[in-house]
């Protein structure tokens, strides 16, 4: 590869924090708040595109606020933000779900301005369109980060840098081990999500609940359907159906979510294998290829589903929602089987429910493992194993393959997120590295935001 040596040069400091939160996804807001309840310590969030929010804006709905016992798992900040939204009319109750636990439909727009109160109430100085471009290290700590905009290359300087950038971008460029995927390096394809209007809804719901053996829902039963706001996981024969007779459906289950209006549907059915959100190249292919699969599956769902005949499509997501790329090696990395068998951890800085949900890297189905209960998560998933003044929070943190598959939801980001600020704050106060906090003072806090850990 043919390379140009770059000219050494000065960069300007922009900014000196204490806590600097880089990528303002459900992590990443949540973070931010969080170690900003210390009035006295300055806290920055950066983001790259132009609002906050990052999945929460793209149609997905929450999943997993409650667990397999139906008893709220995630709390504290996240519900706080949730109450945000429902005084706006903009999220649905957290409704039960065979297959996802709970369900809560949000307004994607409604996100962006919620986030601006929270990060205004909390005294958050923002900063969007950057690119966190290197990560400051010296003598094994993290000191700050390069960014890149229209103004040019600058520095931000902190204390102590929270990583909730999806792909572990500051963990990466610091010098942290990263994998990627299973044991072949394959990963979760992403979805771009799209939301049709004009959809019958009555007639959909009377199709599944009246001809389950032909608008067949894997596990879940018809009564989830009959009324209130809901998910489809099913109608695998239909699908099958409509691929022998030409269409090209990439996915082998129909996924379909109940915005807050009337005839409005999510749908969450495109999908590109092999997409690499850490590679441009593979990242605008995916895009791409995303955008044409939209049109291939609308004609499968106007010719197909009942109640899709007349509706349209009304707008399509600013960007594909990326299930799996970078996660860190932390001083513990969650395994499946934690999850499955429900591991107790002494040091557990949240509660999660939702299941084992495997999108295969190859071909259109998934596999899903089912816990008997919410599960804890560790603050060690939160530590890089070597590099200190680092948190690392989101779909990103310490968890193979099988396990962030589980904990990748935005209920359990926005609870991960809501412990790396708190755990942040208070080792500020006591003068000690993130990795040496005291987790019983980032617990006591937690539980006096109305987390729930389970403890």
């Amino acid at each position: 590869m043919k390379t140009i040596k770059e000219q050494a040069r000065e960069l300007n400091v922009r900014a000196e924090v204490d806590v600097l939160v880089v990528g303002a996804g459900p992590a990443g807001i949540i973070a931010a708040e969080a170690a900003a309840k210390d009035k006295s310590l300055k806290v920055m969030l950066l983001e790259q595109r132009g609002y906050m929010g990052g999945n929460l804006t793209i149609g997905l709905p929450i999943l997993s606020f409650l667990g397999p016992k139906g008893n709220q798992v995630v709390k504290g900040a996240a519900q706080k933000f949730i109450d945000r939204m429902w005084a706006k009319g903009a999220a649905s109750e957290h409704k039960p779900c065979k297959n996802h636990m709970s369900l809560t439909i949000i307004d994607p727009d409604q996100v962006k301005t919620v986030a601006w109160e929270m990060m205004d109430d909390a005294g958050v100085e923002v900063l969007l369109y950057v690119f966190v471009v290197d990560t400051i290290v010296e003598n094994g700590k993290v000191k700050g980060v390069v960014i890149e905009s229209k103004a040019g290359r600058e520095v931000i300087l902190a204390k102590t840098v929270i990583d909730c950038s999806g792909d572990g971008d500051v963990a990466f460029r610091a010098g942290v081990e990263c994998n990627k995927g299973d044991e072949n390096g394959g990963m979760q394809p992403p979805t771009l999500m799209f939301l049709m209007r004009g959809v019958e809804m009555q007639r959909l719901r009377d199709a599944i609940c009246n001809e389950p053996e032909k608008y067949d829902m894997d596990v879940m039963p018809t009564s989830q359907f009959r009324e209130g706001k809901f998910i489809t996981v099913g109608l695998r024969g239909r699908i099958l159906e409509a691929q022998q007779k030409g269409y090209k459906v990439p996915v082998a289950r129909t996924i379909l979510i109940t915005g807050l209006g009337e005839d409005e549907i999510w749908v969450n059915m495109t999908r590109v294998s092999g997409v690499d959100s850490t590679d441009p190249v593979s990242y605008t292919k995916g895009e791409h290829d995303a955008r044409v699969q939209m049109y291939e599956v609308m004609a499968y769902l106007k010719d197909f589903v009942p109640g899709f005949e007349s509706a349209w499509l009304e707008r399509s997501a600013a960007f594909m929602g990326i299930r799996e790329s970078r996660v860190i090696v932390g001083k513990y990395v969650m395994t499946a089987q934690d999850i499955l068998e429900q591991k107790r951890f002494d040091d557990a800085i949240a509660v999660a429910g939702y299941p084992v949900d495997i999108h295969h890297a190859k071909g259109g189905d998934c596999t899903m493992l089912f816990c008997e209960d919410a599960y804890q998560i560790p603050y060690g998933v939160l530590v890089p194993e070597k590099i200190e003044g680092l948190l690392v929070a989101g779909r990103c943190s310490a968890m193979d393959h099988e396990a962030m598959a589980a904990t990748r939801v935005m209920s359990t980001c926005m609870a991960l997120g809501e412990a790396a600020g708190t755990a942040a704050r208070i080792a500020i106060a006591d003068g000690v590295e993130v990795s040496a906090v005291d987790v019983t003072k980032v617990q006591q806090a937690l539980l006096a935001n109305d987390a729930y850990l389970n403890l």
